[in-house]
């Protein structure tokens, strides 16, 4: 638990009696597409080789939950499951190996990590990770196959996922996907650091650059839209157009840096015409936090001739491809996707919410909704109804 300046209170755990040992706890699992959580007892293994095993303090939820618990992707379904990605806990014990961590240490864990050792983590250009990068069909720990939880009844194993499997007061992850942060921050803050504000202050900053002066379109203005604008106007871009069907979001999108608005519905011709027409040939840097292709092309269209980027922030499920004609790219637009908004999780991630906490971003403004945790099915509800940014869960 945390007191009242969102610190945890001195008697989080009793880590020193439970360390090795299996660990029972509530969970909320799902046992099918769409079929409502259920909050269960479960069991929780030791971690293992490089593994760390945390106990949960807050816990939210994102879009990418949401579909995983949709089913969308049927090629991605595994049930029973733990789902969540996006939470903050406190260190209960570590595996065999792991050094960069201990008991009591405040962490927010990631579902890109970043092991320090493969290729593609010792290049600069790049924050995939051959060990523990983001892998939707994973439901297992790497070191030996296995699932860390279980059934309470009868052993049966629940599986992982996305590197996390937040929806649990304990989780067990690899080392390379817990991040150690400052124990003077607020955890219940730096739940917003496990994916929704890194992703969209990350694309803005890391993946586009965005200059000061700079013009801007968000397409989708949910938390991840939401940071991309945070990341925007503080790097001084001087025109930060929010694109979204839900009108009500756009009050929220003003106080955190969106400067005009347009409604595709209230619209006679496509948003890709209006934002030139706004902007004198279209946007330089251009969004798609929507997951749905044919605003990725309009989002593409808005970005000027010659210089224009359009990075792709949004899940697609479709089996449908890239909305482009080849011989669109001669116009001199670019597109790129971002994942983790470019941030290197172990290295980076720890700065970053260094500078939140100096106020360079607002992470106050994406937290609409906080619940108990047995209110798991009542916060799902909330983002379906596009009511919520970020509904924060407590145990």
């Amino acid at each position: 638990m945390e007191n009242s300046n969102g610190k945890p209170a001195n008697n989080w755990s009793n880590s020193s009696e439970t360390a090795g040992k299996v660990i029972t706890c509530r969970a909320a699992v799902v046992y099918g597409p769409g079929e409502p959580f259920v909050v269960e007892q479960v069991r929780v293994d030791p971690p293992q080789k490089m593994e760390v095993r945390i106990k949960i303090l807050f816990t939210s939820i994102c879009h990418t939950d949401l579909s995983a618990w949709q089913g969308e992707n049927e090629a991605q379904r595994a049930y029973p499951r733990i789902l969540g990605h996006e939470a903050s806990g406190i260190v209960e014990s570590v595996g065999e190996g792991v050094r960069d961590m201990k008991e009591g240490d405040h962490v927010v864990p990631i579902f890109n990590g970043e092991c320090g050792d493969c290729i593609y983590c010792k290049r600069e250009k790049t924050n995939m990770c051959e060990r523990s990068g983001v892998n939707p069909f994973k439901t297992v720990m790497v070191s030996d196959g296995k699932s860390r939880f279980s059934t309470l009844e009868d052993g049966k194993p629940i599986f992982h996922f996305l590197n996390t499997s937040t929806f649990s007061e304990y989780t067990v992850l690899e080392s390379a996907c817990v991040v150690k942060v400052d124990p003077a921050a607020p955890l219940k803050k730096m739940t917003l650091l496990s994916c929704g504000v890194s992703t969209g202050v990350g694309a803005a900053w890391n993946t586009a650059d965005v200059k000061a002066g700079s013009s801007v379109a968000i397409f989708g203005l949910g938390a991840v839209g939401l940071a991309v604008a945070e990341g925007a106007r503080s790097r001084g871009a001087s025109k930060i157009i929010g694109v979204d069907i839900n009108p009500n979001k756009f009050i929220k999108g003003r106080a955190m840096g969106i400067t005009d608005t347009i409604n595709p519905r209230d619209q006679e011709k496509p948003v890709h015409e209006i934002i030139r027409e706004m902007t004198g040939g279209g946007v330089d840097y251009s969004f798609e936090c929507a997951g749905n292709l044919d605003v990725l092309r309009e989002a593409f269209l808005s970005s000027h001739k010659g210089w224009g980027l359009t990075v792709v922030l949004g899940i697609h499920p479709t089996p449908r491809m890239l909305p482009l004609h080849p011989m669109e790219l001669f116009d001199g637009r670019i597109i790129i996707a971002s994942v983790f908004g470019g941030f290197k999780g172990k290295t980076q991630l720890p700065h970053f919410a260094q500078q939140c906490m100096k106020g360079v971003v607002n992470l106050d403004e994406f937290i609409t909704h906080e619940l108990p945790f047995e209110k798991i099915n009542d916060a799902f509800q909330l983002l379906i109804d596009g009511r919520s940014l970020r509904c924060l869960l407590h145990f």
